[in-house]
């Protein structure tokens, strides 16, 4: 067995295979860019009212200027200004080359064609440059940014329709067991419904993954070996769920070894979850995770996640893990590592009822997991723990 940081260090130091695509820019809602976008065009393209008012040139002897014409957000239509002279305008319409400065409406007092100011005039008030947000040829948003709905936006004001990003990986899930089966089936005696493949891709939508493929395997050597092997060919990532322990008819390890993958590591000194399996096959990572839901999801969370995010671009993969008050006394029994299910607020973490491996239901209202280290067997209530924040759907 290896301790947990082992484990995230051999995955951190796992070179993995990226791909990137040019992608219409309304697909690529939470992807990563994999190259600067430049700005196609000066934002804004020209001087812009930045509210509804008058457009004028100021003249220092004048409180009263002729309105000569209108201007509306969209028109392309010049008004050459004298001094004394004004356009009405409205916000995000073009500002005459000439006028200096808009007014606000309610700082005027309109008489038919002519305006009289309420106050001093200022020039260069309520007029957006052209080019303030950024131009033309300026690196516009950059590589390794998220795309988020106001990079879409930003982006779109630009004129710009495709972005280049990170291509999120293409997954296999494999089950395996003779006793599973699938939900929406009677449930003979014996048999457990499936559920790991389902929570497997629901946590991998959350991350983006879409292209998921899901394979059932029955609990013999053969046929094991086949999916797999298949699935290797066919995926970025291949995650198994089930069949790594030492049991008879547990066949995924031997299965794993026979295709020649690379063990990176078996077993780590962790609860739940110490029969994880981390190996390599051909550039295409393998997770061989517990059986068990939440172990299976917990070693998800903490092992797979990082390799998946940083295939997709991101800079900091792992899970965010911040230091929070713990709400009660915890005595952790043994020389492993723990992983909590636990609600979180801002500043303390609580730790919930129902921490067996096979338990999912405190797993289904935990938003985040603390980290107690193998050597700290007594946390006392209102000590500083690690606490990792799950993924929540935005």
């Amino acid at each position: 067995m290896i301790a947990v940081s082992e484990a995230l260090s051999l995955i951190s130091s796992s070179t993995v295979n990226t791909t990137t695509r040019e992608l219409p820019l309304q697909n690529a809602h939470g992807l990563i860019l994999c190259k600067d976008v430049h700005a196609a065009i000066d934002m804004p393209p020209f001087r812009q009212s930045a509210m509804d008012g008058y457009a004028l040139r100021s003249d220092a002897t004048a409180t009263t200027y002729t309105v000569i014409g209108e201007v509306k957000a969209g028109d392309a239509h010049q008004y050459p200004l004298a001094p004394g002279q004004a356009v009405r305008i409205f916000t995000g319409a073009r500002v005459p080359d000439q006028a200096d400065t808009v007014i606000m409406q309610e700082k005027v007092i309109r008489t038919e064609n002519t305006i009289t100011i309420d106050g001093a005039v200022a020039t260069n008030k309520n007029i957006r440059p052209q080019g303030e947000q950024i131009k033309k040829g300026e690196v516009a948003v950059p590589k390794g940014t998220t795309i988020t709905p106001a990079t879409i936006g930003f982006i779109a004001g630009l004129g710009i329709d495709t972005v280049a990003v990170y291509t999120p990986p293409k997954v296999t899930i494999i089950t395996t067991g003779s006793e599973l089966v699938p939900i929406g089936n009677p449930l003979p005696e014996g048999k457990i419904y499936e559920s790991n493949s389902l929570q497997l891709q629901a946590a991998l939508a959350q991350l983006n993954c879409q292209e998921i493929n899901i394979q059932t395997v029955a609990d013999t050597y053969d046929h094991t070996k086949q999916i797999i092997q298949q699935a290797i060919t066919d995926s970025d990532v291949v995650l198994i769920s089930g069949g790594i322990s030492v049991g008879d008819y547990d066949f995924v390890k031997r299965a794993l070894e026979a295709l020649d993958t690379q063990q990176i590591f078996y077993k780590i000194k962790q609860k739940p979850g110490k029969p994880l399996y981390y190996g390599i096959n051909g550039g295409t990572p393998i997770f061989a995770l517990p059986g068990n839901p939440a172990s299976s999801l917990t070693c998800f969370y903490i092992y797979a996640v990082p390799l998946i995010r940083r295939m997709m671009g991101h800079a900091t993969p792992e899970l965010q893990h911040t230091s929070k008050k713990i709400t009660s006394d915890f005595v952790k029994k043994g020389d492993r590592a723990q992983f909590l299910k636990a609600t979180a607020t801002n500043h303390e973490v609580t730790p919930l009822l129902g921490q067996s491996s096979a338990m999912l239901h405190t797993f289904a209202i935990a938003n985040a997991l603390i980290y107690i280290p193998a050597d700290q067997n007594n946390t006392q209530k209102g000590t500083k723990v690690i606490t990792i924040t799950l993924p929540q759907y935005t």
